[in-house]
């Protein structure tokens, strides 16, 4: 478990999580990537994607 950066909710990491995986927080839906760092993983920001209307 670690805690979301944006509203402090436990965040729970599934076991066979693997790096670049996206979790949600249930709390404020705010979603990030999990990060393979040296002490288990770390949340990043999760890059959105916008529409493209071929502009």
């Amino acid at each position: 478990m670690t805690n979301c950066p944006e509203c402090d909710a436990e965040i729970t990491i599934p076991e066979d999580a693997v790096n670049g995986e996206i979790v949600t927080c249930a709390e404020c839906g705010a979603s990030f990537e999990l990060a393979k760092g040296s002490d288990g993983f770390e949340l990043k920001p999760a890059q959105t994607v916008g529409e493209d209307w071929g502009q």
